[in-house]
């Protein structure tokens, strides 16, 4: 069994280069939270070349929609959403520089390949946890797409948020290769 990696962002290569499927992970530092109607506007800011809501060089976005705080509490449940439901927007983010993403399940063949060819990640936090996520938030503030609710994009401050390493930079994916690697172990 592998230990546990701390992480910070932003994430640099060096780092990234070290990560290996299967690895757990705890992350600290600044995330943002978006969901499909909030990567179709970033994917239209980028086509469009105006600015984006947030620096993509070295970010890591996680596919959440975080439930209304109660109050005293800094943010609600957060929860991964299925991945596969922004493949077709993902590859335009890695290539203007987003370096990992958080959800939950697999990713398309074209995800995996555009991981691969801008040297970025997948991690996959655990789908049913979403108050012990919620814990990990320090802050959270909506920086961009406030009309959208849930689907805003949120500026995150975590500190040791749970995750594993789901796609390496070398095309290694757990969901395809890891059963029969964790098999011969």
């Amino acid at each position: 069994m592998s230990e546990i990696k701390h992480l910070n962002t932003p994430l640099n290569p060096a780092d990234l280069e070290k990560l290996q499927i299967g690895e757990k992970i705890l992350l600290s530092g600044k995330i943002h939270t978006a969901r499909d109607a909030a990567h179709q506007r970033l994917v239209e800011l980028i086509k469009t070349g105006r600015s984006l809501p947030f620096d993509m060089r070295s970010a890591i976005i996680f596919y959440a929609g975080p439930a209304p705080a109660r109050p005293g509490q800094i943010i609600g449940s957060i929860g991964p959403t299925s991945s596969c439901r922004m493949d077709k927007f993902t590859p335009a983010l890695l290539a203007a520089g987003l370096k990992a993403m958080i959800g939950k399940g697999e990713r398309s063949q074209a995800v995996v390949d555009a991981l691969v060819a801008y040297q970025a990640v997948y991690f996959t936090a655990i789908g049913g946890a979403a108050v012990v996520a919620a814990q990990a938030v320090k802050s959270a503030r909506i920086i961009a797409f406030e009309e959208l609710g849930p689907e805003a994009i949120y500026e995150l401050i975590v500190e040791n948020f749970p995750v594993f390493v789901a796609n390496d930079i070398r095309g290694n994916d757990i969901f395809r290769d890891g059963i029969a690697r964790y098999n011969r172990e």
